[in-house]
C-alpha cells in the first residue's frame, strides 16, 4: 500500500527564488497526489525546482533524465543478462546465477519506488521522449506499481514520490499526458525577479554591478536572431567571471564594454552577432 501525501507544505529553499503562485501549485500537486508539468525556455528554474523541493521537505532527490531513445523499462528496472552470462561462464561471483532476481537493477522510478522514505522523483525533459513513453509512465505513476517479467514479481511503491516533470516545450505532449498532470507555466524571469535571484547569489555585490548586468544581460536577450539565448545560468556565471577579473570596474558596463561575451552566448553565431551589435553602438 502506496503513502500518502505528508502535511509537509514547500516554503522555497535558500537558494531558490519562488513565487507564491508557484509555491502554491506545487503543493495542491503534492496534496492531490498527482505528478507538476513544469514548461518554460530553458534557464527558468525548472529543473532547480525540484533540488529546492528535495532541500526544503528533506527528501532524497532522484533524477531520471530522458533520452530520446529511451525505453519506459530503462526508467523501472534493467535486467543484467551480461553479467549474469559472465557469472555462470566463470563461476568465480558470490551471487546465485539461478536466482535471476539477483540481477535485476532498479532503474530511476524504480528506485523512487522501493526508497524506504518519500523522495522528490524528477523526470527531466520529458518532450524527448515518444507518446508511448509518456503515456505508459504515466500509467505506472497512477497506479504506482510495475510488473518485473522476468520474475514474475509486482513492484509497488513504499511511498509515494513528489513528481516534478519538466519541458522545453520542443515537441507537443499528448492530451492524455496533458489530462493526468498538473500544469504550470515558469515565464522568464523579468528584471525586478531576476534582481531578486541575484541578491541570493551575489549578497554583497555593488548595486552599480548589478544593476549594470541586469541592464546589458536584456539588451542582449533581445538581439534578433539569436539562435540560444543567454538564461539565467549563463547571468550568474557571467556576472562571476566580471567580479573575478581585477580590472574590471562596473561603470565599463555603462560605457557598453561588456568583456567575457562568450560565458552568456555558447554560439558561434550567437556570439558574432553580439559582438557586432556592441561594436556599433561603440561607434556613436
Amino acid at each position: 500500500m502506496t503513502a500518502t501525501s505528508s502535511d509537509a507544505s514547500f516554503t522555497g529553499a535558500s537558494r531558490y527564488v519562488l513565487d507564491e503562485e508557484l509555491a502554491q501549485i506545487v503543493n495542491i500537486s503534492m496534496a492531490l497526489e498527482m505528478p507538476l508539468l513544469l514548461k518554460g525556455e530553458p534557464g527558468t528554474g525548472k529543473t532547480m525546482l525540484a533540488h529546492a523541493i528535495a532541500e526544503n521537505l528533506s527528501m532524497p532527490l532522484i533524477v531520471l533524465n530522458v533520452k530520446s531513445s529511451m525505453k519506459l523499462v530503462e526508467a523501472l528496472y534493467q535486467y543484467d543478462t551480461l553479467t549474469r552470462l559472465n557469472d555462470s561462464r566463470f563461476g568465480d561471483s558470490r551471487r546465485d546465477v539461478s536466482n535471476i532476481e539477483e540481477y535485476i537493477k532498479m532503474g530511476k522510478i524504480g528506485q523512487a519506488f522501493a526508497a524506504d522514505r518519500r523522495t522528490v522523483l524528477l523526470i527531466d525533459e520529458i518532450d524527448k521522449a515518444d507518446t508511448d513513453f509518456q503515456d505508459d509512465m504515466l500509467d505506472v505513476l497512477d497506479q504506482m506499481a510495475f510488473d518485473i517479467i522476468e520474475i514474475d514479481k509486482t513492484v509497488t511503491a513504499r511511498h509515494r514520490p513528489v513528481i516534478i516533470i519538466t519541458s522545453n516545450a520542443k515537441k507537443d505532449l499528448s492530451d492524455p499526458f496533458l489530462g493526468r498532470c498538473n500544469f504550470h507555466h515558469i515565464a522568464f524571469p523579468d528584471p525586478k525577479m531576476m534582481r531578486r535571484i541575484l541578491s541570493v547569489h551575489f549578497p554583497e555585490s555593488s548595486d552599480a554591478l548589478m544593476e549594470g548586468a541586469v541592464e546589458a544581460f536584456y539588451r542582449l536577450r533581445e538581439l534578433e536572431a539569436i539562435e540560444k539565448r543567454p538564461a539565467t545560468r549563463e547571468l550568474i556565471n557571467w556576472i562571476r567571471a566580471l567580479k573575478a577579473d581585477p580590472d574590471f570596474k562596473p561603470k565599463q558596463l555603462a560605457k557598453g564594454e561588456l568583456p567575457f561575451l562568450g560565458v552568456l552566448f555558447k554560439k558561434s553565431g550567437d556570439y558574432e552577432r553580439a559582438s557586432t551589435f556592441i561594436n556599433r553602438r561603440k561607434m556613436f
